[in-house]
């Protein structure tokens, strides 16, 4: 068979598959039973498909997505996210859009000890939505921050997206992981300035309402001293621990995950709902990362013995692009496919071509890795299927309609290209800090 009916094939009947409503690990499971059974022997390449199986799930650098997963679902069911989040708001006493400048101090705070964007958008969007709508905020203004700081969990450590990244595209996790705290914190600056710039040039956007007097300044900053620099001693150990070359990420991973279990025993926090609740979301999640990775796994196996690999690469190569133009073909593609699709099936789609495509092209894999996470992160909030405008409809009240959603995106969208752009010009944002490592 040649190699463009053989990817036409693949990809045909993964699209079908996702047309029809099929969960994205039971299209590759799917996809690869009769790639496994057309391309690599019948039975014997089913019994293939098996080993390969086993051998994908079973690697050692995996480990890190369960305790990742673990810390923020910990600090959730826990109560001790909210809190940081109140602690937060008492300190910011006077600023335009307030709670928008809340939810995004707050959310990028949970993003550091969390790694989950859904999470992150759910818990803001329940907290903080309904309070700044009661107050008079304009929806845009108030569901806009929300989602935009969401996707920050995907980039700034604790990332299992990133690990799975990592594994799969064979860049160094750790590198990958540091790697994104400074797009991350650009990003999430580049917020701050959208929402208070808005609301000095349109005041009618958000009221300008001011935190409760604290009689004095210890007691306006007590809560954030007990509340919220705990808890950023954790981020601080998971991340230290590998930019000091003492841990793998493995290592700083349970560092982390004993560190937030600690925290919730210090605080008193911590029940036996809590943690039962905690350990069941974190094995429900685990699975289905480790499950997309087994497939994800044997889909650019077949995809390379069918030869559609090496076809489709030879028909990229011939065009003799630069490593620049290469780069913005990868991006254009990953942001288009983000309207459409998830970001695990994004990673499974691409990686088999784009990784043989840079390393060949002599392109930095932790800067393309950085790039992609973030051009990923758009994919959370590009209409019609971005998961993040999902969540934040789920959790809003009914009066709001889905096309103010995605009205709300729409600015922190611009914003987060105007980032991925300025990745692509300047490097050492998302270089820098991983080179202190070697």
């Amino acid at each position: 068979m040649e190699w463009y009916w053989a990817l036409a094939l693949m990809l045909g009947l993964m699209f079908g598959l996702m047309g029809v409503g099929l969960p994205v690990a039971f299209t590759f499971l799917g996809v690869n039973l009769v790639g496994a059974w057309v391309f690599l022997g019948g039975e014997a390449g089913l019994a293939q498909l098996v080993r390969n199986s086993v051998g994908a799930v079973t690697s050692f650098s995996l480990t890190p997505i369960p305790l990742f997963v673990l810390m923020g679902e910990v600090l959730f069911h826990t109560g001790l996210a909210f809190r940081a989040i109140e602690a937060i708001e008492r300190l910011i006493a006077r600023l335009p859009g307030r709670l928008s400048v809340v939810s995004v101090l707050g959310g990028t705070t949970f993003a550091a000890l969390s790694g989950s964007t859904i999470a992150n958008t759910a818990m803001m969007g329940g907290v903080m939505l309904p309070e700044m709508l009661k107050r008079g905020y304009h929806p845009t203004l108030a569901m806009g921050p929300i989602m935009a700081v969401g996707g920050i969990a995907m980039l700034i450590p604790p990332s299992a997206l990133a690990v799975m990244l990592g594994s799969l595209a064979g860049i160094s996790i750790a590198q990958l992981l540091v790697g994104g705290i400074l797009p991350g914190l650009v990003m999430a600056v580049c917020f701050l300035a959208y929402v208070m710039i808005r609301c000095r040039i349109d005041p009618g956007l958000a009221p300008l309402d001011e935190a409760p007097r604290a009689p004095d300044a210890w007691t306006r900053w007590k809560p954030f001293v007990r509340d919220v620099v705990p808890l950023f001693s954790i981020f601080a150990a998971v991340v230290g621990s590998m930019l000091a070359g003492w841990a793998s990420p493995t290592e700083s991973a349970a560092i982390g995950a004993v560190a937030s279990v600690l925290a919730t025993v210090c605080y008193r926090a911590l029940t036996f709902a809590a943690l039962r609740k905690s350990l069941i979301e974190t094995a429900r999640v685990s699975v289905v990362i480790l499950f997309v990775l087994v497939a994800s796994t044997t889909f650019a196996q077949i995809l390379s013995f069918s030869g559609a690999t090496s076809g489709a690469l030879g028909l990229i190569r011939s065009l003799e692009l630069s490593p620049l133009m290469l780069v913005l073909g990868m991006l254009a593609i990953l942001l288009v496919l983000g309207c459409v699709i998830d970001q695990i099936s994004m990673m499974m789609i691409t990686l088999p071509f784009f990784m043989p495509l840079a390393n060949a092209a002599g392109i930095d894999p932790v800067w393309l890795g950085v790039l992609m996470l973030v051009a990923m992160e758009l994919g959370l909030l590009t209409p019609p299927f971005g998961l993040l405008l999902m969540v934040m409809q789920s959790v809003a009240p009914p009066p709001i309609q889905l096309r103010q959603i995605y009205a709300a995106a729409a600015p922190f969208v611009l914003i987060e290209i105007g980032v991925l752009a300025l990745i692509v010009a300047l490097p050492w944002l998302a270089v820098g800090l991983p080179r202190l490592m070697q």
